[in-house]
Formats: structure tokens, C-alpha cells, sequence
């Protein structure tokens, strides 16, 4: 699995920005509205963070050298999937949030717009903090690198 570089979760985050913002508009002139975002939706997006990081905690203290329990190969592979995957939704999610917000700027002046953008923007940061844990926990599930291990027969050499 080759490690996230930062350019995707950007690229995630711009494409669904734009897609937010696209959709709000036609939808309204439509006469349909998104639902007001409910707190547990945050709620949900912080425990999802937390839970990544709790899970990706024993791999980044066996990769550390704290060996006292044998780590099942199979559970690392499945934590750095799903640090990528973390990553990958909370920049979604954040896009998705912030394409709102810039489609209500205009009518922040009014008060439920200005709440609306308020619950928007703490929800960004929810989905801010799912992609860094996911990050994270990528950056946990890395093997460290064998210096004194030979390279394998028929590689190339680095001379």
C-alpha cells in the first residue's frame, strides 16, 4: 500500500467543495433545502477520529519498539486502510462543509444562514480532525525501514 501524499485528500476536498457548491444552489431553486445539520452528525465524525486513533495506538507502540504482545500482521494492514479511507472521508466531509459555507456567505448578515454556516463550519472542523487522524494513523502503520537486511537477489544496486 503506498502511503497518502498530500495532494489527494486536497484534491478530494476541492472536488466535493465544488460539487456542495454547485448543488446548493440548483436544489434551493428547486424549492428543496438541506436539512439543518444536527450535532450528532459532528458527534459521530469526533468518536469516528477517535476510535481511528485508538486503533491505529498499538501498531504505532509496536513499531516503537514496545513488542511485549506479538502484532497480527493482518490487524496493521487493516489500521492503515483505515487511516486512508479516515483521510479520504474527513477530506470529503470537509469539503462537502466548506462548499456550504460558501454558497450561505452572502447571506450570513440574516440569522439562520449565519447559524447555518456556524454549524457548518464547526462540522468542518470535525471532518478537519477525522482527516488528520487518518493521516495519522497512516504515518503509525509504516514499517520501519530494515537497514542491515540485504537487498533482495537481482535488485539493482544503488552505486
Amino acid at each position: 500500500m503506498t502511503p497518502t501524499r498530500w495532494t489527494t485528500p486536497v484534491g478530494v476536498a476541492l472536488v466535493t467543495a465544488v460539487v456542495g457548491f454547485a448543488l446548493v444552489g440548483p436544489l434551493e431553486m428547486l424549492g428543496l433545502t438541506l436539512t439543518r445539520l444536527p450535532w450528532t452528525a459532528v458527534a459521530a465524525v469526533l468518536l469516528l477520529a477517535v476510535v481511528v486513533l485508538v486503533l491505529g495506538w498499538p501498531v504505532r507502540r509496536w513499531n516503537r519498539g514496545h513488542r511485549d504482545r506479538p502484532l497480527d500482521p493482518l490487524r496493521a494492514a487493516r489500521t492503515a486502510v483505515l487511516g486512508q479511507a479516515s483521510a479520504l472521508a474527513g477530506a470529503a466531509l470537509l469539503g462537502w462543509y466548506l462548499g456550504q459555507v460558501v454558497h450561505l456567505l452572502p447571506d450570513v448578515a440574516y440569522p439562520l444562514p449565519r447559524q447555518s454556516v456556524v454549524a457548518l463550519l464547526v462540522a468542518a472542523g470535525a471532518a478537519a480532525l477525522l482527516l488528520v487522524a487518518g493521516l495519522v494513523v497512516e504515518r503509525w502503520c509504516r514499517l520501519p525501514d530494515d537497514e542491515d537486511e540485504d537487498p533482495p537477489a537481482g535488485a539493482a544496486s544503488s552505486r
